[in-house]
């Protein structure tokens, strides 16, 4: 089982502003990328894929297009890796067009995330049939997105999250543990 710290959704918000949203662009539990006629291909993200990750100027952006809505160079954007995944946090108030997006966060239209990056060192695992990536060249985009490609992805308004990043958890755990009862399943023959 995957250990969660759902520190962020404690702590205080990580920049002082009332329009505040965070989530995870990418999580590291497995997510099916596609599937093709012998079943789901997987992705993953290993936990130390971000160590030297060039995040020197990422910017937020809706569908990874259009406006920047939020970028670390003028720090309204904070985006790390931490035990859950790539953790985002920005302040929505600098732009009608962004606080357009936090009204959209907060009445729940928009909430999932995905992220633009340069895919570093990765191997497939032909056995779970997951394509895992150990490193990540560069992210030069977060976004909050209409569909993600991860279902385990999440953004939200600060008193959302506090409840929703406690049910992600639980959901993630969750699934972890069905995935690793499959494989002992599959590991001692039963399937």
């Amino acid at each position: 089982m995957i250990p969660l710290e759902m520190k962020t959704a404690a702590d205080q918000k990580r920049i002082d502003t009332d329009y505040y949203i965070e989530g995870y662009a990418t999580t590291f539990e497995p997510y099916v990328l596609w599937e093709d006629e012998d079943g789901p291909i997987y992705e993953s993200f290993s936990r130390e894929c971000f160590e030297k990750t060039d995040m020197s100027d990422v910017i937020l952006q809706y569908d990874h297009a259009g406006k920047v809505l939020a970028r670390m160079r003028n720090n309204t954007l904070i985006v790390e890796a931490d035990d859950t995944g790539l953790f985002v946090c920005a302040d929505l108030s600098k732009s009608e067009a962004s606080r357009e997006l936090y009204e959209e966060i907060k009445t729940g239209l928009v909430d999932r995330m995905s992220w633009g990056f340069i895919p570093g060192e990765f191997h497939l695992d032909k056995r779970t049939r997951t394509i895992v990536h150990t490193s990540v060249k560069k992210i030069f985009d977060c976004s909050a997105v209409s569909i993600p490609a991860n279902e385990n992805t999440f953004i939200g308004v600060r008193s959302y999250c506090d409840g929703e990043f406690a049910r992600m958890a639980q959901e993630l755990r969750e699934r972890e543990e069905a995935r690793n009862k499959l494989l002992l399943k599959l590991k001692l023959g039963e399937i």
